[in-house]
């Protein structure tokens, strides 16, 4: 048996590698703008903080159930029901250690040696990863950016009539932000009941929005194959407070309850009680996810009225999330090389650490985050600016 055998086919998170290298250049000294990492750069706001605090003060500190606490099973469903008018049970609803877990144990549960499942490309790093750790083949689709980067029915159509099962979609995405319509999404899930697959959904960017209206999402739907997930890490600043959620028919639930009781037990229970005030305390809640979002809107304003400025960069105007997808075909070419080489040129040179496109299954572009502050995306942009220079890309 090989050593490792089981992570072969599973390369390293270049978005965590990236801001890994970026970190550890700054550390010898070097002034280094790091816009790689996926997190909200804000702190954790002061009621959720306080819930924590007093769930272990109380000593809230033994094993909840393996599924999640009662009390935020049933507060996750309630939010369901305000935020997507969807009609959910507690008994429908997971809690894990993030939402990268619910995903996990959602693809492991359902699919398995021989299994296919669609993944559009651009794509989120960890999709195929985790695909490929259930054992399955991750079936790469690109998109194009005449659809907004946005799977179509037509393609999903034709990779389940291949042999593929299920499909995961991403909406708000990471990397570019795309948010799928109503419509765009009942023609998919239309496609996908025709082929009885399985829905994965990952709304984990769900309340971070620049466009007016109800949000369109999978559970709003109801669509019998549909996995559901999202999380407290991106809207309410608890990356590390790692608490996540699934929403699925409640025969799925279970089978994934018995996969998550052999692999890490439960959740923590104090990070559960400062989940179940982040949903709860609705005054609080509004308020802080209002601030944040209303920043994270100045702050792509300011990204996308600086990038239109710099030579040979094309940015995406992202519908959601807080990443700016960049088609930097000029600067490539300019190059000589791919966007891995290019993304590295610009941490070595300019001290700007931004995530490559081939990472993402989509070459000849840079993923930007813009979950930093002002000055510090106003200074990236100058830098940006003086690469351009540097490259000779013409304007």
């Amino acid at each position: 048996m090989s050593e490792y055998a089981n992570l072969h086919a599973v390369p390293e998170s270049e978005t965590i590698g990236m801001t890994a290298r970026a970190a550890a250049i700054a550390a010898t000294g070097r002034d280094v703008l790091s816009l790689a990492a996926g997190e909200p750069d804000f702190a954790t706001p002061e009621y959720i903080r306080e819930a924590g605090v007093r769930a272990i003060r109380e000593g809230r500190t033994s094993y909840p159930p393996a599924a999640g606490l009662g009390e935020l099973r049933a507060a996750i469903a309630e939010h369901l029901r305000g935020a997507c008018d969807a009609e959910w049970s507690p008994g429908e609803i997971l809690v894990s250690a993030g939402a990268k877990q619910a995903l996990f144990s959602a693809v492991f549960t359902l699919f398995g040696p021989g299994d296919r499942v669609v993944v559009p490309a651009p794509y989120w790093v960890s999709y195929p990863a985790i695909v490929r750790l259930a054992r399955a083949e991750p079936v790469i689709v690109a998109t194009s950016a005449e659809s907004g980067f946005k799977l179509e029915p037509d393609a999903l159509d034709r990779a389940l009539a291949e042999g593929a099962g299920g499909v995961i979609l991403n909406s708000p995405a990471n990397p570019t932000g795309a948010l799928y319509t109503e419509a765009e999404l009942g023609a998919l899930l239309d496609v996908a009941d025709r082929h009885g697959a399985w829905v994965v959904a990952d709304e984990i960017y769900r309340e971070i929005r620049y466009v007016p209206g109800d949000f369109p999402s999978v559970a709003r739907a109801r669509y019998g194959r549909a996995v559901v997930v999202d999380g407290f890490s991106k809207a309410y600043a608890m990356t590390g407070w790692r608490v996540g959620w699934a929403a699925a028919p409640e025969t799925l639930v279970r089978a994934m309850t018995r996969l998550q009781g052999h692999v890490n037990t439960n959740t923590a229970l104090p990070c559960q009680y400062a989940a179940l005030a982040a949903i709860t305390d609705e005054p609080a809640r509004r308020a802080a996810v209002t601030a944040m979002v209303a920043a994270f809107a100045r702050r792509r304003a300011l990204v996308l009225d600086g990038l239109s400025g710099v030579s040979g960069l094309e940015p995406l105007a992202p519908d959601g999330a807080f990443y700016v997808w960049i088609d930097v075909g000029a600067w490539c070419e300019a190059l000589g090389s791919g966007s891995a080489a290019l993304a590295l040129d610009l941490l070595e040179r300019e001290g700007v650490a931004l995530v490559p496109g081939a990472a993402f299954g989509r070459e000849g572009h840079l993923r930007l985050s813009f979950a930093a502050r002002d000055e510090v995306l106003a200074a990236a942009i100058d830098r940006l600016r003086a690469a351009a220079t540097r490259l000779g890309v013409a304007a």
